[in-house]
């Protein structure tokens, strides 16, 4: 029987057309030319990447610091450290010679700070606020120590002696907002005196002007409060959660009695904080409440003002999150509201932070209602709709407006799923320009004037080169940092290309690479290893340069397995139908696609279907758990790395996104979950999770262990202690690739018998 073909790129798409006899007999020639090459290559490729190296960071690329575009838009702001010194400074450059032409702050001129962690300018730059000691409390928020530095007097003045949160200047950088223990504070400047503009504020119960756990991790931002142009006015949202149910875990630490860490966190179908807009006034110093009764109102996941000084721009949604109104608030007239714009969807709406108000207050805005994300502009009222970018690929970034040469930037896929480049576009919707030109992953940092952006490229054979382009050509102007050294060590090592295809699975084309053995002889058979993350509008089949996983997935593939990581049904970038194909059902198609996936590769000749696993971490292992159990006649084994067991147990924004709540579709919850196969597991199992995941808790582990044990099923496990859901720190991820490794070694490492020979 013919075993079915997995489908390649199609070349020609590429641009690559046949040519005539004279260039085919040079395309020999080269052909044979590049077969000596690479037999020389392989020659020189003799080191084997062990995993001391990749969890020892032996393979780090170099990065840029975060940099900050000054108002001239020729120069740009650093923070340096140097480590022999132990000095940290705030250098100002020049974007077109990278010169040093400023030292705007060094930490030895500043009595009282050892390190300056962070910075943030005032508006018109002559201020700063200077972070140090900065605790991290979840992923995106912390608290610590400020400053503010005067760049003219070289006063440097300590915002609070409490460890507060999010300090912020008026425009005019005499003043200064913040957050402490819940409340809001206006320091001022000029007179040295401290407001608290809230008092209601209390440890999981009322938050102001600060977000909660789940709008941090799935709104993705901290800071709920926001000065007006002239700083007479504080737009803030509050935080109830009194009835939001808490969460507790059991933190081991070194002591004798462990301690424990609450906090509010709404598990799917359950109470999430009632959220409520809020407006201060500086003059009256009295706060009203904003009504938005009359608006989608359960979610607030954005506030913004607009280029009129009183015009407030609110983001609302219902708990679906299928419906979004941008609602327009005027704080000069008792706070009256009107519905700006209304974003519908059949799924969810995405909520993001492309919204661009113009001088004029028209505004740009990105919706995916043509089946594929693209940008629009509106006139100030919300009329005149215009389409800037138009097609079946997707905007992936929008960077800004310039408003003097009237173009758009943007990143997007028009040069396939898998790449990313850099376009302009004009206000009109013309002359769409394609601004990069390496074939991969191009993204761009403008400068505040719109004339330069650096642009960082990587592909899956270049790791990340950083180059200062001109805006309007995008022309290379200079190379600011390359990875030519790290390119130069990983020639000496064992190392095989990632083959870029798609393999049509229930009736989609999906993306996909595979990395073979460098030795790897097509009449012998190996073991697959499938790697997945498979969440809503998530991408690892991409052309950029990877990170410690793919040096592992090298290290496995050059001990004899063939690694494959394909993208399903409900990963990004390929529209909006395939993004929400998925919708209230997830775990369903995604398992099934990587299933068949198997399947199809299973009957190449050179692979031994009875040699299957798969593996991921987060949604991936739920997915990889998923896998194993409900293809137990495909897959031999599994890893699952702090998986989701039930989306019962996960948030409430995340999860009913995507599935509604489970008082509405608990067979979706239910049919998809892990823990209602485990009575299926016949191979190899490994389950990992870190006992102080705050994000993907541990009783998801424990709840799907219980489960394997009732059935009687054998597995593999290991808990870390006090880990969060990244599960490092110290040895950690050593430790963890090193059992991860091992187990794959005796699950994948030799042949077995079939299924059928074990069960007889």
């Amino acid at each position: 029987m013919q075993k079915n073909k997995v489908n390649s790129l199609n070349f020609s798409k590429l641009g690559i057309s046949k040519k005539n006899r004279t260039l085919n007999r040079l395309f020999s020639k080269s052909l044979w030319l590049l077969f000596l090459v690479t037999i020389s290559s392989i020659s020189a490729q003799e080191k084997s990447f062990t995993l001391e190296e990749i969890t020892g960071g032996a393979f780090r690329t170099e990065h840029l610091s975060a940099l900050r575009s000054m108002n001239n838009g020729k120069e740009y702001s650093l923070h340096n450290y140097d480590r022999t010194q132990k000095v940290s400074t705030i250098d100002v450059y020049e974007y077109k010679s990278g010169k040093k032409v400023n030292t705007l702050v060094n930490s030895d001129n500043l009595e009282g700070i050892d390190y300056i962690i962070s910075y943030e300018f005032s508006e018109d730059e002559s201020k700063l606020i200077l972070a140090t000691k900065l605790r991290q409390i979840y992923r995106r928020s912390s608290i610590g120590t400020y400053y503010t530095y005067d760049l003219k007097t070289k006063n440097l003045n300590l915002v609070s002696d409490n460890q507060i949160q999010e300090p912020t200047f008026n425009n005019e950088g005499t003043k200064v907002a913040y957050g402490f223990e819940n409340n809001l504070y206006i320091k001022d400047l000029v007179t040295g005196t401290t407001k608290q503009i809230t008092s209601d504020g209390k440890i999981n119960s009322i938050i102001n002007g600060i977000t909660d756990w789940v709008y941090e991790e799935e709104f993705g931002f901290v800071k709920a409060f926001d000065w007006n142009k002239s700083g007479d006015k504080i737009a803030y949202i509050r935080f109830d959660e009194t009835n939001v149910p808490e969460f507790s875990m059991d933190i081991m630490g070194e002591e004798l009695y462990p301690t424990e860490q609450v906090f509010k966190y709404p598990k799917a179908g359950e109470e999430n904080a009632k959220v409520s807009l809020h407006m201060y006034d500086l003059a009256s110093d009295k706060s009203s409440n904003v009504a938005i009764s009359s608006f989608n109102n359960y979610y607030i996941p954005r506030i913004k003002w607009t280029e009129e000084n009183y015009l407030l721009s609110v983001q609302l949604m219902n708990r679906h999150q299928n419906e979004l109104d941008l609602i327009l608030v005027d704080a000069s007239n008792n706070n009256s509201t009107s519905l700006l714009h209304k974003e519908k969807d059949a799924a969810y709406v995405d909520v993001n932070d492309d919204l661009t108000f113009l001088k004029n207050n028209n505004f740009i805005w990105s919706s995916e209602k043509s089946g594929w994300n693209h940008l629009y502009v509106y006139d100030k009222n919300g009329k005149n709709e215009k389409q800037l970018t138009n097609g079946e690929w997707e905007v992936t970034s929008y960077y800004g407006f310039d408003q003097k040469t009237g173009l758009i930037f943007y990143n997007s896929t028009q040069n396939g799923s898998i790449n990313r480049d850099v376009y302009s576009v004009s206000i009109k919707g013309t002359n769409n320009k394609r601004l990069t030109t390496e074939t991969g992953t191009n993204n761009a940092s403008f400068s505040s004037d719109f004339s330069y952006f650096i642009n960082t490229f990587s592909s899956s054979t270049t790791p990340y080169i950083f180059t200062l382009n001109e805006a309007k050509t995008g022309k290379i102007t200079r190379e600011i940092k390359n990875n030519t050294t790290l390119s130069n060590k990983l020639k000496d090592y064992k190392m095989s290309p990632k083959e870029y295809s798609t393999i049509s699975i229930n009736g989609n084309d999906l993306n996909m690479y595979t990395i073979k053995p460098l030795d790897f002889d097509e009449t012998k058979e190996y073991p697959l290893f499938m790697y997945q993350y498979s969440g809503p509008g998530s991408q690892q089949v991409a052309n950029r340069w990877g990170g410690g996983n793919d040096y592992w997935h090298q290290m496995l593939a050059q001990e004899g397995m063939v690694v494959v990581c394909v993208d399903g049904r409900g990963t990004g970038f390929k529209g909006r139908d395939f993004k929400k194909a998925t919708q209230l059902e997830l775990g369903k198609y995604e398992v099934e696609d990587q299933i068949t996936v198997a399947q199809k590769l299973g009957e190449l000749p050179y692979i031994d279907a009875n040699r299957v696993g798969i593996w991921g971490w987060s949604y991936g292992g739920f997915m990889s758990s998923n896998c194993l159990f409900q293809g137990n006649d495909t897959f031999s084994m599994a890893i699952a790395v702090a998986p989701v067991s039930s989306w019962r147990f996960y948030d409430t924004i995340y999860t009913e996104r995507y599935m509604q709540t489970p008082q509405e579709n608990s067979s979706g919850y239910d049919n998809n979950s892990p823990i209602t196969y485990a009575n299926k597991l016949e191979g190899d199992f490994l389950l990992v999770h870190g006992a102080a995941d705050d994000n993907v808790h541990l009783q998801n582990t424990l709840r799907l262990s219980e489960a394997l044990i009732q059935a009687d099923k054998d597995f593999d496990w290991a808990i870390y202690p006090d880990k969060n859901h990244g599960i490092y720190g110290g040895k950690t991820r050593s430790h963890l690739y090193k059992k991860m490794t091992k187990f794959v070694r005796v699950s994948l490492g030799k042949p077995k018998a079939t299924l059928l020979e074990l069960k007889n």
